[in-house]
Order: structure tokens, then C-alpha cells, then sequence
């Protein structure tokens, strides 16, 4: 199964059912990938997601998300400081090398930065490239 970290980003715009990214949200359900999350990440999910569309929905994407069997909860131990065009996003980046994960999947442009980095690995991944990994490991 594969590990992912996913940007607030992808998560946003995968919640509502009207979303052509719904399929985000509806293979997590389907345990079709492991969604690795840090309190950090999970903080700022409920954040963005209250601010856009509501709390009571941002609530209920929190609590699918940790009571999943398919969530792994990831202790940072160390910041690697990799983004800095943007700082806040190494939270993602930290969690993606802690949790030995095998891609992180946005579509932010700051973290691009990433491709270019030799130690620590972080793959980063769109969208349409995930939705093709997931189809092609299904």
C-alpha cells in the first residue's frame, strides 16, 4: 500500500462530493493508500478546511481521518528546513521523511524545491500523476 503525506491543498479540494478530486478522499476511505499525518498537519487540515467549507464538515473529514486503520500517525523528531520559499510547508516535508513515506502529493509550486534536494528523498507528486499510481496499483 502506499504511503502518502497529502498537501492541504489536495485534501481542500478532494472533501466535497462536486469535486472532480472527490476520488482523493474516496480511495483514503477505501484504504486504498495509508495517509501519514503529524498533530501539525492534522491542526491545519481542520484550519482550512472549517475556513472554506465550515466546521462541522472539517469535524467530520478530522474524525474519518483519525479513527482510519489506514492513518499512521507520525512523530517529527527532527526539521529538516527544506522549504524555504515557504516555511509552514515543511511540516509536510518533515512528515514525508519521518514517515518514510513514498511520495508526498501536491500542487503547490514551493514544493518543487524538493525535486532538487539529494538527502532527504522527498518524491513529490501531482495529482493526475497519484490518480494514475492508484490506478495502476488497483
Amino acid at each position: 500500500m502506499l504511503k502518502i503525506v497529502l498537501d492541504t491543498n489536495i485534501l481542500l479540494v478532494a472533501v466535497s462530493d462536486r469535486s472532480p478530486y472527490h476520488w482523493v478522499y474516496e480511495a483514503f476511505l477505501k484504504e486504498k493508500f495509508q495517509l501519514l499525518v503529524t498533530t501539525e498537519i492534522l491542526s491545519e487540515y481542520q484550519e482550512i478546511i472549517a475556513e472554506h467549507m465550515g466546521s462541522s464538515v472539517a469535524d467530520n473529514v478530522l474524525l474519518s481521518i483519525e479513527n482510519s486503520v489506514n492513518t499512521s500517525f507520525i512523530t517529527r523528531y527532527f526539521k529538516w528546513n527544506l522549504i524555504n520559499a515557504d516555511p509552514d510547508d515543511n511540516k509536510f516535508s518533515d512528515c514525508a521523511v519521518a514517515g518514510s513515506s513514498d511520495y508526498l502529493v501536491t500542487e503547490d509550486k514551493h514544493f518543487e524545491v524538493l525535486k532538487s534536494i539529494g538527502f532527504p528523498v522527498v518524491n513529490v507528486i501531482g495529482i493526475g500523476v497519484f490518480k494514475q499510481l492508484l490506478t495502476s496499483a488497483n
